[in-house]
């Protein structure tokens, strides 16, 4: 597991387009871990956050503030943190977890959770505050809600749920997240994380890497490395069955909404949605239009663009790597599954 947030206990950025802001910025920091000696005012609902200070709406916000009193927080610096972090919240019984960034911090919480809460998650609230809050907008939670807003939420009991993806490896414990991506998608996120350098963030970076994305593929040669594509060995565990497809583009989520009301998945269900695009692409620019718009079947797959609903687990054996919520991931055998529903707080 990559480290959640760099190293020392609270890290300010003091380079970058926005250091200016932080530079000189004194606050009290927020603990690493949660001191035992802390207790809930009595009567109070139980709640904990995780918050990341490194997310882009939190550089120039005083986490201290934010949060406020009468609540367990901390703001872990490594995945070893962390951990002792969420076992601390599990020992204290939360009757909600807080999570304060964005979906890579959704994901490094989730995927440390499953070892340690295994089928007793609480429910979870999210102060959307990265770069990029897919699940919260699939959850329809606006950016600026707070902690008072989730907590108030809980209260009234508005729960939804989402399951996330588990990715396997060996005996690893499973990384968690919500949008996995292998060939095209890949370098599509590279295109994103660039867009976010020069300040575009959530819908804004996918359309810009979107845009991006095909234009590469269109303008390049059959060597393009976005027209080449990847082998990628699929075994099914419900038929046996092997199947090897060099494919330009391979996309999962189990969201129900996409960013920019984009519907590549065509119609979602509650489960592991993914469509598989064949390499090199045919008639790209009409095709990802199409996409985008939730089309599927027909012409789309006679052309090598193929949508499958509710998948069964999977083994995939990768030549690259894997994109998940954002990071890039070694490639390698890997089972990709659906885990079990996640209740979250919303609006």
């Amino acid at each position: 597991m990559k480290v959640l947030f760099p190293t020392g206990d609270i890290v300010h950025p003091r380079v970058g387009p926005r250091a200016d802001l932080m530079n000189g910025f004194g606050r009290k920091q927020l603990t690493a871990t949660p001191s035992s000696s802390f207790r809930f005012p009595r009567g109070a609902a139980r709640v904990g956050i995780i918050s990341n200070p490194r997310s882009r709406r939190n550089w120039t916000v005083d986490l201290e503030r934010k949060i406020g009193p009468g609540v367990l927080a901390a703001a872990p610096t490594t995945n070893e943190q962390l951990v002792k972090t969420l076992r601390s919240f599990a020992e204290q019984e939360l009757e909600l977890l807080v999570i304060d960034g964005g979906d890579g911090t959704v994901r490094d919480v989730l995927s440390a959770a499953a070892g340690i809460y295994s089928d007793d998650l609480p429910p979870l609230a999210l102060l959307p505050s990265g770069k990029t809050n897919a699940l919260a907008l699939d959850l329809g939670i606006p950016v600026g809600w707070s902690l008072q807003d989730a907590m108030a939420a809980h209260a009234a009991g508005r729960i939804q749920t989402r399951s996330p993806i588990e990715i396997r490896r060996d005996a690893q414990e499973p990384l968690c997240g919500f949008i996995f991506g292998v060939g095209g998608f890949v370098m599509a996120t590279e295109l994103a994380q660039s867009t976010h350098r020069f300040g575009a963030i959530d819908g804004l970076a996918v359309g810009l890497s979107l845009v991006g994305a095909v234009a590469q593929t269109c303008f390049g040669s059959l060597a393009n490395r976005w027209r080449a594509g990847e082998r990628v060995e699929i075994y099914d565990y419900e038929t046996g069955e092997t199947k090897v497809r060099n494919l330009y583009l391979l996309l999962a989520s189990t969201l129900q909404r996409m960013p920019l009301g984009t519907k590549p998945l065509g119609k979602t269900t509650a489960g592991l949605d993914v469509l598989a695009a064949e390499a090199p692409p045919r008639l790209l620019p009409i095709a990802a239009a199409a996409i985008v718009a939730g089309q599927e079947g027909g012409w789309l797959q006679r052309h090598g663009y193929h949508h499958a609903h509710d998948i069964p687990p999977v083994q995939l054996k990768l030549e690259g790597g894997f994109i998940l919520d954002g990071e890039m991931f070694p490639g390698g055998t890997i089972d990709v599954r659906t885990g079990a529903p996640i209740r979250f707080v919303t609006p």
